[in-house]
């Protein structure tokens, strides 16, 4: 989410081709670079950076020094995720006892090797396709875009971020080939379409909303006009549209829009980057319109 000011003017929080320390430049990271719908690797480890804790929900990682919590070593606090199924594979689930065929929802070499994926616990050995099929029944009937230019490096944010509240797609408007870094794999578990341009989308929004009708695009920026988010009732069925990090929306983009919104801000910053921006639309979406998942 930017500033508003014309290109150029704008300092983002996060300068666009910006590396945290530590991490390699983007150009250095070729996986990080690939066409939208080409599946790429699991992460080694489960790749989330993050430790799971009961529930299915996620915590950060004990990086301190000198140990981890409970007397365990470093690499044991690093290991994520659940080791083989308990009992070998006379325990497998199946769908009628010893004997018969596994419950096609499992996969087998998650079974006998153990599943160190990011995902909550009831999808725990589940093949990705399984997983897809079964988020499928529940997507939420917003979409989240993204314009893509200039390679941004929080188009994976956005992605994960639209993975947890499970959107019904995610769009792409601009380059096809984008930043798959910050992702951590979620892409494997949503629907990733490409659109040229502005325009693409819109066209493609005027028939993708319930029974064929259309649906509204909202933009987030805090340009000139733009509308607070807060108190504002998203439409249940929309498209979120974000803009690039730094020159946020372009002038196409947000011509193509219903409304623009804004988050305010309340410190010295004029602007968020566009995947915190994008994670607080979604949960203002959710607070809305989402019920508890069981």
């Amino acid at each position: 989410m930017c500033d508003g000011r014309p290109e150029g003017e704008r300092a983002g929080d996060v300068p666009v081709g910006h590396v945290l320390p530590g991490e390699a430049p983007v150009d250095q990271v070729p996986a990080g670079d690939v066409p939208v719908d080409v599946p790429v690797g699991d992460v080694p480890g489960g790749g989330a950076g993050v430790r799971d804790v009961p529930g299915g929900g996620a915590g950060v990682r004990d990086r301190r020094a000198g140990g981890a919590p409970g007397g365990r070593s470093p690499e044991e606090a690093r290991e994520v995720g659940v080791g083989p199924w308990p009992g070998g594979p006379d325990a497998w689930p199946r769908l009628a006892g010893p004997g018969s065929p596994l419950d096609p929802r499992y996969d087998p070499e998650l079974l006998a090797h153990g599943d160190r994926r990011n995902v909550v616990d009831r999808y725990r050995y589940w093949t990705v396709e399984a997983v897809v099929a079964d988020l499928d029944t529940r997507r939420h009937p917003f979409h989240v875009a993204i314009e893509n230019w200039a390679h941004d490096l929080n188009i994976g944010s956005v992605v994960r971020t639209a993975n947890a509240f499970n959107a019904a797609g995610v769009h792409v408007v601009g380059r096809r080939r984008w930043n798959r870094r910050g992702a951590m794999v979620t892409d494997r578990y949503l629907h990733v379409h490409h659109h040229p341009d502005a325009a693409a989308l819109v066209a493609w929004a005027a028939g993708a909303g319930p029974d064929g009708g259309r649906l509204p695009v909202v933009g987030l920026d805090n340009v000139p006009g733009s509308v607070p988010i807060e108190g504002y009732r998203l439409p249940r069925a929309c498209v979120l549209l974000l803009g690039q990090e730094s020159t946020g929306l372009t002038p196409e983009a947000q011509a193509a829009c219903d409304v623009v919104l804004h988050i305010t801000q309340h410190g010295s910053t004029r602007s968020l980057n566009a995947g915190a921006a994008a994670a607080i639309a979604m949960h203002t979406w959710a607070l809305t319109h989402a019920t508890p998942t069981p």
